[in-house]
């Protein structure tokens, strides 16, 4: 079962690889290509992708699942931020920023938080109340401070964590300790 599923992990990737060449278009493309439609049902994306892109029934079943995969993380995302919609405009600055440190970033959302992984976790952005995100980090042996404080009870899966309620929290200092989780994490 587990050479199945790594060998299902090699052929996606290299589908999606090959999706630029075999398809004209990427497949961030594609999805934002789907994003805008909002079909009802699995085959009503594959049957657009065949007719209107002339896509192989191959691809076109590939990008509609991860189209409907990437509309999931969505929903995840605007249920964590329910009730909480003023944190939203923090929470895009924030990933922003982190989008800056390298291109191997994978923004992984959960029912209560997003999981910032490389190789491995190496922070998770939660919006703990309806005034403040806290930014949890991975930085085992880090001395804390008055910004960076030990984790706690907040999130086992982190060492540290940093409350913010403003763009303005996100300091230098932040970003340098999110660079060290970040390089820690390969």
């Amino acid at each position: 079962m587990y050479l199945l599923l790594i060998t299902m992990d090699k052929a996606l990737e290299t589908m999606i690889n090959n999706m630029p060449e075999k398809t004209g278009k990427p497949l961030k493309e594609w999805l934002e290509i789907l994003q805008d439609r909002n079909f009802g049902k699995h085959s009503e994306a594959v049957k657009f992708l065949k007719e209107d892109y002339k896509l192989s029934h191959g691809f076109a079943n590939t990008i509609a699942h991860l189209a409907k995969d990437n509309n999931g993380e969505a929903d995840l995302i605007e249920e964590q931020y329910k009730g909480k919609e003023g944190l939203i405009p923090i929470y895009e600055h924030l990933k922003s920023l982190i989008t800056t440190l390298g291109n191997d970033i994978e923004f992984a959302p959960k029912k209560t938080y997003v999981s910032l992984r490389r190789n491995k976790q190496f922070a998770l952005i939660q919006p703990s109340t309806k005034t403040r995100l806290d930014l949890g980090l991975n930085l085992k042996g880090k001395k804390p401070s008055a910004q960076l404080e030990l984790s706690g009870s907040f999130n086992s899966m982190c060492s540290h964590r940093i409350r913010i309620s403003s763009q303005d929290n996100i300091t230098d200092d932040v970003m340098e300790w999110l660079k060290e989780a970040y390089n820690a994490a390969i």
